[in-house]
C-alpha cells in the first residue's frame, strides 16, 4: 500500500511539475527562429565572462583569483543569471 501511494505521490509530483514548466520560459525570435532566452543569457555570459579576462590580465588581478577553472564558469554563471533577471524579469 505504502509502495502505490509513493508511486502514485510522485507521477502526481511529475506531472505537477511538467505542468508547471510548460510555460515559464521566455522564447526570443531571432530571424524567425524560436530561442529560449536561457540560451541567450548563458551565451551572452559566456562571451563576457571570456571578454573579461583581458582586462584581468592587464589590470594584472588573474594571478589573485585563484583556480582559474572554476572562477571563468562562475563569473559566466553570474553575468547570465544578470542578463536574465535585468531582461526576463517578470516582476
Amino acid at each position: 500500500m505504502a509502495d502505490r501511494l509513493r508511486r502514485v505521490t510522485s507521477l502526481l509530483a511529475v506531472g505537477f511539475f511538467s505542468a508547471a514548466q510548460a510555460a515559464c520560459d521566455p522564447v526570443v525570435n531571432i530571424a524567425g527562429a524560436n530561442f529560449p532566452a536561457w540560451l541567450l543569457c548563458g551565451l551572452t555570459g559566456a562571451i563576457l565572462a571570456a571578454g573579461l579576462r583581458p582586462l584581468f590580465v592587464a589590470a594584472d588581478i588573474e594571478p589573485h583569483l585563484g583556480p582559474l577553472l572554476l572562477i571563468y564558469p562562475c563569473l559566466a554563471l553570474l553575468i547570465s543569471c544578470a542578463v536574465y533577471l535585468l531582461l526576463f524579469n517578470r516582476i
